[in-house]
């Protein structure tokens, strides 16, 4: 079960809809990019895409933000692996930009977990261009996990 709500969430975006209908992140990130799930297991998401032309900055290169929120969403998406009903929120996210990625250019996304604690999870995201497997960007997403409030206590009064 935790597998298939990590895949919906990455297949039709964060609150479920792949029409328009979500939030401005969904609606800017999810629609028509083309994010395709290869794999996934616990602890491990690895998907792939080709580069939109609207995701380049204005040195036509995929731009850094755009790496960024895929580092949330995919990030997010391996914390659902592990049977989590949210994916908490961002504390930090590290960002390595080791080198360009172009207009449809075919590339990897794997995010794997760290650790997934009671109140803190870690997961690295790794991106990869296709055709030669080499490492253009490389990030670590470490989010806050809210717990739920602990039941009151009742008293005898």
């Amino acid at each position: 079960m935790e597998l298939e709500r990590a895949k919906k969430y990455l297949e039709k975006g964060v609150d479920g809809y792949a029409n328009g209908n979500g939030g401005m992140f969904e609606n800017f990130m999810m629609q028509g990019l083309g994010l395709h799930l290869d794999s996934i297991e616990r602890g491990r998401v690895l998907c792939s895409m080709k580069v939109p032309v609207r995701l380049l900055n204005p040195g036509n290169t995929f731009h850094g933000g755009a790496t960024t929120s895929l580092v949330d969403l995919v990030g997010s998406a391996v914390i659902l692996t592990y049977g989590l009903t949210a994916t908490g929120v961002s504390v930090e996210i590290t960002l390595s930009l080791l080198d360009a990625a172009f207009a449809n250019e075919e590339i990897e996304i794997e995010g794997r977990a760290l650790r997934i604690g009671k109140t803190v999870a870690v997961v690295n995201v790794e991106f990869r261009k296709k055709s030669s497997a080499k490492i253009f960007a490389q990030a670590r997403h470490t989010k806050y996990l809210h717990l739920p409030p602990p039941a009151p206590v009742q008293t005898k009064m």
